[in-house]
């Protein structure tokens, strides 16, 4: 699962991690059919229904043929909204699409064959569960685990920052959608709302012991065929499967992040670090 995570790049250092055109969007593009761009501050602690920005490829219909890969940057809010939805808030709700359920769930599976994108982060965050006694076991997902609430309930929550160690961006299997809001006027561009959910699937050994899930995170060589509007599902179902998770730095960080309000660099510092060194001792 991935319910948090930290972004602090700006545009023009994700067009450069990316490799993306300066200028990918028209002057004014239309709202209905091409997600906005806005500037975003640096972002810490990003929580479900945050605008996060988003890497798109290629649009499926288009003049000529567009290689597949990064072709322009984007924001969208974070937590899907199928089209056929009443209301926007059930957002929150979906966060997460899970890989093993994308290409058939109702609510994902069109923008799995025809909506994808990649969701840059430093981080992202996962939290350990501690028990009354000290015993530390791993968080799990209400879909696998009935008794998923009343663990969580029962423990303290230890967070973890999973990042590259060399400061690289991960980038984040995702899937975006287009909703208009009924009670807006169709004209209005503000009744258009462009959101994304953040892909998951089952934890590598190397990060089982802290969740059962962990986002999908895309290598660059995979990044063309996750983009490709003409990707087959075979093709893509393997590229789900390369999360390069033996790569990753895995740093126990500061309970502050526990809260969303708390939003500042620190909090991705690992805990080691804010410890300092052991006194010397006489003996």
């Amino acid at each position: 699962m991935c319910g948090r995570y930290a972004q602090s790049r700006n545009q023009h250092e994700l067009q450069l991690a990316f490799d993306l055109p300066e200028e990918a969007l028209p002057e004014n593009p239309d709202p209905r059919a091409w997600p906005p761009l806005e500037d975003l501050p640096p972002d810490y602690n990003i929580s479900p229904g945050r605008p996060v920005y988003a890497v798109l490829g290629p649009p499926p219909q288009g003049t000529g043929h567009a290689a597949p890969g990064p072709a322009s940057l984007h924001t969208m809010r974070w937590g899907l909204v199928p089209s056929w939805a009443k209301d926007r808030n059930i957002g929150y709700r979906m966060i997460n699409a899970r890989s093993e359920t994308i290409a058939d769930k109702p609510a994902f599976r069109t923008a799995f064959r025809r909506r994808r994108c990649l969701l840059p982060a430093d981080a992202y965050y996962e939290w350990q569960l501690v028990g009354r006694d000290g015993r530390v076991e791993p968080s799990t997902s209400p879909v696998t685990d009935p008794h998923h609430k009343k663990r969580k309930s029962k423990a303290a929550k230890k967070p973890y920052a999973i990042r590259y160690p060399d400061g690289a961006p991960l980038a984040m299997a995702g899937i975006f959608e287009r909703w208009r809001d009924p009670e807006a006027d169709e004209n209005d561009p503000a009744g258009w709302l462009w959101s994304c959910a953040v892909v998951t699937t089952d934890a590598a050994p190397a990060l089982a012991h802290i969740h059962e899930r962990m986002p999908v995170v895309l290598p660059p060589a995979t990044w063309s065929t996750w983009l490709d509007p003409e990707a087959r599902p075979d093709d893509l179902l393997h590229v789900l499967a390369r999360t390069p998770a033996d790569a990753f730095a895995v740093d126990e960080v500061s309970t502050d992040v526990n809260t969303i309000k708390n939003n500042a660099p620190d909090l991705l510092t690992p805990v080691a670090a804010t410890l300092g060194p052991e006194p010397d001792t006489l003996f």
